[in-house]
């Protein structure tokens, strides 16, 4: 059995608020624990009304006072919107409060749209904006977390000899590349944009470099997965999630849809071919589709570990559906 962990996202439901949707947060995550989750990530969005995790280093924090065992992290920063060293101090901080617990995924995306991610950052430069300086970012906040000379003009207080774990995030060959020369672990998100994974897959393992952070890759594959028991409801519980993608490519983003028997009754024609490309590494079906599908994709790209993915309406499909990848995951 390989590790398996989970990301969210925090979903914010039609007719549910974002206080509700953070604690149904800190649920999942009580129950993930419970059933074996390695991680528990979040992730960084903005402008969004049906994310609740913009705040992403916050719900972190709060995502650890409620769990003991499960290390918690992101998944991730998007590293453009920040400057590193304000990264460095919140997860030093968080390191200080829940120990040798914290992951850091970092990203090269903003993560929202241009208008908002200049409002992140009223300085950002041309060189901010288009990535140029992310591979100097990244080293930069991998700085702060070791151990610094007493004299070096800028230090992360907290921050500085924790050692935070760096991983690298990436839709792209760009992050696998990147970091296979740092030695970094990386995580592909084949969850939404699955169509670079096998040249990504590659040139990660290719090209690696051991570090002192790493001597061998490890590769994290990201899968969504809609699990229930007949295949019907779990494709029915899938739809709310091709809505949002859907309404995000029509540029009206909002709170998660509830779910329709049929999506292409309300998403036009044209969008439905780049849907099913979206979800071509997803797992949706009964506990025994799911389990074949995740297996194939395991033998397939053969990673060090899975995190899955999901946002489901109802908040008690949304647990069944990760609770079925746990037994799936642990031959239960």
């Amino acid at each position: 059995m390989i590790p398996y962990s989970l990301l969210d996202l925090s979903p914010v439901p039609e007719g549910v608020s974002t206080a509700q949707a953070l604690k149904n947060s800190v649920d999942l995550a009580q129950h993930a624990e419970d059933w074996g989750y390695n991680r528990y990530w979040l992730a960084e969005h903005h402008n969004m009304p049906g994310i609740a995790s913009a705040a992403t280093a916050v719900v972190i924090g709060h995502i650890g006072a409620h769990t003991t065992r499960m290390r918690i992290g992101a998944g991730g920063i998007m590293l453009p919107n920040h400057a590193p060293l304000q990264v460095a101090e919140a997860f030093g901080t968080l390191r200080e409060l829940y120990g040798d617990r914290i992951d850091l995924g970092v990203g090269r995306a903003p993560g929202t749209d241009m208008p908002t991610a200049r409002a992140l950052r009223r300085n950002l430069t041309p060189g901010h904006a288009n990535g140029e300086t992310f591979p100097q970012d990244v080293q930069e906040l991998m700085a702060y977390f070791g151990d610094m000379p007493e004299d070096a003009p800028v230090r992360a207080f907290p921050g500085t000899g924790t050692h935070v774990p760096v991983w690298m995030l990436g839709s792209s060959t760009y992050g696998a590349e990147l970091a296979a020369l740092l030695g970094l672990p990386y995580a592909f998100a084949s969850h939404f944009a699955p169509a670079a994974l096998d040249q990504a897959v590659k040139i990660y393992r290719d090209l690696f470099r051991p570090s002192e952070y790493l001597d061998k890759p490890y590769f994290m594959l990201a899968t969504n997965v809609f699990a229930a028991e007949t295949v019907e409801e779990a494709v029915y519980l899938r739809s709310s999630m091709m809505q949002t993608f859907a309404n995000l490519r029509m540029g009206r983003p909002g709170k998660l849809p509830r779910p329709v028997e049929d999506i292409a009754s309300v998403v036009p024609a044209r969008f439905l071919p780049s849907l099913d490309a979206i979800f071509a590494v997803s797992a949706t079906g009964t506990k025994e589709m799911v389990k074949d599908k995740i297996g194939a994709l395991i033998d397939r790209y053969r990673p060090e570990e899975v995190i899955f993915a999901a946002n489901i309406h109802d908040h008690d499909k949304r647990l069944r559906s990760f609770e079925i990848a746990s037994e799936v995951m642990t031959g239960v």
